[in-house]
């Protein structure tokens, strides 16, 4: 397959296990931003008559505070990382309708893919290339879970609607700079579906093409995803879209994700990324995780070395200390082959 973009990365992950960044909440959260910062306030009065409460919508600080975004994505890269995602887990029309803004998605989007490229640019050799992860998150609405319980048919957004959200956000990080699409944090199929689709819609009507990474969520010990899927059955349904990374984040440390990361191995004929939180939610400590670096790092090792992973970083509550931790203990590790899997299928 021909790439418009990162065309080297198939090869990078074959050669080396290759760094995801940590959590982008994570790190917003310890600058305690306020409602007027968020706003932009007082350089920019663009948004200063909103009509409701702006704090919590990290997607707006790519406009409003690039400069914070920037600085977040230059600490990953000198962690280590190879790949940042872009500050846009929540920007498409769906999700920043909770926030009114549903016409700001595609500004979001371009700003957000800038400041990724900008900070990749500026961190890139031609020993270690870096490059930018366009993510593409689940949206509040699900097109296969009922939002009332006592009416299990009712759904409040369809997939037409999915659909339409997701190619407006995948046109406008590729015009950003996206060098890859990464849809994750997958809770439910049907809605990754929709994202797949637009990509590939995307792909067709332009003549580019870019790889896509895929990442769903087990959401407890039953290690289904919350639309009812295993992880194997979460594979079949979705490997027709040739990932070229297909794996696991959110919701679990990486203790209780292991499992279920060896079943991918199992039957996965691509490269298997995870990038966990960092253990179980603790409000007590700083980054609102219980594991130190040294613990989520030891543990990613571990995947390592039991040829698991190609591809490795953090989700909630990892920070830029997590990262480096994490490239620093798989440095020395040979990546997950695949080979045999192509060979079978």
């Amino acid at each position: 397959m021909l790439y418009t973009r990162a065309k080297n990365i198939p090869e990078l992950l074959k050669q080396r296990i290759l760094i995801l960044d940590g959590a982008m909440g994570t790190m917003i959260q310890q600058r305690k931003l306020s409602e007027e910062q968020y706003r932009g306030l007082p350089a920019i009065t663009r948004f200063k008559d909103h009509p409701i409460d702006l704090k919590g919508n990290n997607e707006l600080l790519s406009i409003t505070q690039a400069e914070v975004i920037l600085d977040i994505h230059r600490q990953y890269l000198d962690a280590g990382a190879d790949i940042i995602e872009t500050n846009t887990f929540g920007a498409t029309r769906i999700a920043q309708d909770d926030y009114k803004m549903p016409e700001l998605a595609k500004e979001m989007n371009l700003a957000s893919a800038r400041l990724a490229k900008q900070a990749c640019e500026e961190f890139s050799t031609p020993g270690k290339p870096r490059f930018v992860a366009g993510a593409i998150g689940p949206t509040p609405k699900t097109a296969s879970i009922s939002p009332d319980v006592n009416d299990p048919g009712a759904r409040n957004v369809t997939f037409e609607e999915l659909r339409a959200a997701y190619y407006e956000q995948a046109e406008a990080l590729f015009e950003g700079g996206a060098d890859l699409f990464l849809v994750e944090t997958i809770f439910d199929t049907l809605n990754a579906k929709a994202a797949l689709f637009a990509i590939d819609e995307f792909f067709e009507n332009t003549g580019e093409c870019l790889p896509v990474m895929i990442s769903g969520t087990v959401t407890d010990a039953s290690g289904r995803i919350l639309s009812g899927q295993t992880v194997e059955a979460f594979w079949n349904s979705l490997r027709h879209a040739k990932p070229i990374t297909f794996g696991l984040n959110c919701a679990l440390g990486a203790t209780l994700m292991r499992p279920y990361i060896a079943e991918l191995a199992k039957v996965c004929d691509t490269a298997i990324s995870c990038y966990p939180n960092a253990g179980l939610p603790n409000p007590m400590s700083d980054t609102g995780f219980d594991e130190t670096p040294e613990v989520t790092s030891r543990l990613l090792d571990e995947f390592s070395k039991d040829g698991l992973v190609n591809l490795v970083g953090g989700c909630c509550g990892t920070t830029p200390d997590h990262i480096r931790a994490i490239a620093q203990a798989v440095s020395q590790r040979q990546p997950r082959s695949w080979a045999a899997y192509k060979e079978a299928v």
